[in-house]
């Protein structure tokens, strides 16, 4: 394999307009809508991302029989400083797992969980 393992990650949710607000809240960016691409009544909103730059992009989805927290994938937002977005967390209605730490030379994370249930970290080098 040429490439890191993950090229795709999409969010469950169970309220689109709650998880929208929350996460561009949090991440201090706009989400688009992306068009279902399986023909099912799939809601989509886009992270900002290039698909044809490397790294994985991904989305927040409102599927039915699809239901958000309590899965074994955890996804990190890449930040400048995990302590900025980390401290928008709470205010913008989801809860703090764990304030930044060190994770030694790989940075620092803070874990949180979403208005939805489902966690997720954030990730900087400071």
């Amino acid at each position: 394999m040429n490439s890191n393992s993950v090229v795709w990650f999409e969010i469950y949710v169970q309220d689109m307009t709650r998880a929208q607000t929350f996460y561009e809240s949090v991440l201090g960016s706009k989400l688009e809508p992306l068009g279902d691409p399986t023909d099912q009544t799939v809601e989509m909103l886009s992270f900002p991302g290039d698909m044809e730059k490397y790294g994985a992009n991904g989305a927040l989805v409102k599927m039915e029989g699809f239901s958000s927290g309590g899965n074994s994938s955890l996804i990190y937002f890449g930040c400048e400083d995990c302590a900025d977005e980390g401290a928008r967390v709470v205010s913008a209605g989801g809860r703090i797992e764990r304030e930044k730490m060190s994770v030694g030379e790989y940075g620092c994370i803070v874990l949180a969980v979403d208005t939805e249930g489902n966690m997720f970290g954030l990730h900087s080098m400071k």
